[in-house]
């Protein structure tokens, strides 16, 4: 009979809180160490994951020097999914906030997911990713959060700035004409769709299994930018880590 065996606990910063890293036979698992929100996410199921990423990145397969960001490493899955799906000159830049999180990708995790750290084209940086997004206008092709929980949060409520309209307008400046935000979400939510259009986003909600084609689904914005709202800095830093990335 399989276990859960706990490997190793990563404090998420300014929290009482912490993520768990178990073994679980064959693959791996995080959770909350409150034991809030059950299963945050696992190496078997991470297809919502995978499409986070593939719906932005194949459709700048043929450009040259594309930048993207992602908000979260989580285990890796979006970003080996970016790196598959780019040309060899782009670049790819991870905001993940918890150390720990960084240090599981570089080790056993990391082979569950190919790797995708040691690739040239990827960057980890341990940082807030809304610093990012505020200190870096126009600068990038492609942005894709996975942070916290998605809109709804879990872990942090300062997380919330990141989804609130000023958020998703720093969203928008940091983007290059043309360029497409992805946000994963563990579940929908009508008022962030509308949200999204008042940031100056053109956004579709759609459904991906975790999975292959069956059990739990999780929901992807797809959104476009359209026009550049007016700049609104944060009044405090979103600290992210999806409840699992």
């Amino acid at each position: 009979m399989k276990r859960h065996l706990l490997l190793d606990t990563a404090p998420i910063p300014n929290t009482s809180e912490a993520l768990c890293l178990f073994e679980y036979g064959d693959d791996f698992v995080i959770k909350l160490q409150s034991g809030k929100g059950g299963q945050l996410m696992n190496t078997r199921m991470h297809g919502s994951e995978d499409a986070l990423a593939e719906i932005p990145c194949r459709s700048l397969a043929g450009r040259s020097q594309v930048r993207a960001l992602i908000g979260g490493l989580g285990m890796g899955f979006t970003l080996a999914s970016a790196l598959r799906h780019l040309p060899p000159d782009a670049e790819v830049t991870v905001a993940e906030l918890v150390p720990g999180v960084i240090e599981w990708n570089r080790g056993a995790l990391g082979a569950k997911a190919g790797n995708p750290l040691d690739d040239p084209r990827a960057r980890v940086l341990n940082e807030d990713v809304a610093v990012i997004l505020q200190d870096n206008a126009g600068s990038f092709d492609a942005i894709m959060l996975d942070i916290d929980n998605g809109p709804e949060g879990l872990t942090r409520n300062t997380n919330s700035w990141i989804y609130s309209l000023d958020g998703l307008r720093a969203c928008a400046r940091a983007l290059r004409t043309g360029g497409m935000l992805t946000v994963w979400s563990a579940s929908a939510d009508r008022e962030f769709s509308s949200r999204l259009g008042k940031a100056g986003f053109h956004a579709e909600e759609r459904q991906v299994y975790a999975h292959g084609n069956r059990g739990p689904k999780h929901t992807i914005w797809v959104a476009t930018r359209g026009a550049v709202s007016k700049p609104g800095r944060a009044t405090h830093t979103s600290r992210h880590t999806r409840a699992g990335q």
